[in-house]
């Protein structure tokens, strides 16, 4: 069993829901990314999302798509993402997962890309617009690797789709909680119907659900159903509003991840 699956089924026994932060790597830099990194953990974050630049990301909305930007006019590389993640003081707190286009593996190779995961100590990648007439082939080798491999389920993903891509899941599947690219919602997502669907395919395979998932409100409302909730935009705006006021990103980070921690141990209280 990998790293992401047995923290998944850790919190399972506990009772308690996973918040999952989403962070691009090199914003504002790959420093700043590391000292990120840590303090989630030190607020108990479990599993972090580091998304890897990409100069047309698939599913991201404006903020994420502009950090990716930024971060590419910086020249920040898979590479150098792998180099400052392997260089942490604890690679394994939290457990890291690169969100990286199919592109990019495939200019790398798919070997040499999972083998450079596996060496920066990633526990696992998750890969947004990949074909699933060739998913097996990643798969295997992050199987072969102890890598969780998760795809994307969107609300409109159904039937025969829907179990194929549940079953190349490794680690776990990240199912959107709405149509459409990331950002804020105002919204509580509803995600019943399809957490349902992908349970009625695998029991046992933890959901971790992303897309429109900023607030404790929201994050709690996830959790009612999916192992796990995805923040992503609201951190990556929280890191520019910091940063365009000249301050450190990384304190008030810390204090934003805090609050959604708690929500999602507050599933475990209440069971």
């Amino acid at each position: 069993m990998n790293t992401i699956r047995e923290i998944f089924e850790s919190a399972r026994r506990t009772g308690r829901g996973l918040v999952l932060p989403f962070f691009t790597a090199g914003d504002p830099d790959l420093s700043t990314t590391v000292r990120l990194l840590d303090a989630a953990a030190e607020v108990g974050v479990e599993i972090a999302e580091v998304g890897i630049p990409f100069s047309d990301p698939i599913a991201d909305g404006p903020i994420i798509a502009e950090s990716m930007h930024e971060a590419l006019v910086r020249g920040v590389t898979p590479s150098a993402t792998f180099e400052a993640l392997a260089a942490r003081r604890d690679p394994a707190r939290p457990a890291t997962v690169a969100m990286v286009s199919m592109s990019i593996v495939h200019r790398m190779g798919v070997d040499a890309f999972v083998a450079s995961a596996a060496r920066a100590r990633l526990a696992g990648l998750i890969v947004p617009d990949i074909d699933l007439t060739v998913a097996g082939e990643l798969t295997a080798r992050c199987d072969a690797a102890n890598l969780a491999c998760a795809y994307l389920v969107a609300p409109t993903t159904t039937g025969e789709r829907l179990r194929r891509v549940v079953s190349q899941c490794r680690g776990f599947v990240y199912l959107l909680a709405r149509a459409g690219v990331t950002g804020e919602s105002s919204g509580l997502p509803e995600i019943a119907g399809q957490v349902a669907a992908i349970r009625a395919i695998d029991s046992t395979l933890p959901i971790a659900a992303g897309f429109g998932i900023a607030t404790p409100e929201q994050v709690r409302a996830a959790l009612e159903h999916a192992d796990g909730a995805i923040v992503g935009s609201a951190i990556v705006r929280r890191i520019g509003a910091e940063r365009a006021a000249h301050r450190d990103p990384v304190p008030a980070v810390r204090e934003m991840l805090a609050s959604l921690v708690a929500a999602g141990a507050a599933r475990g209280a209440r069971a």
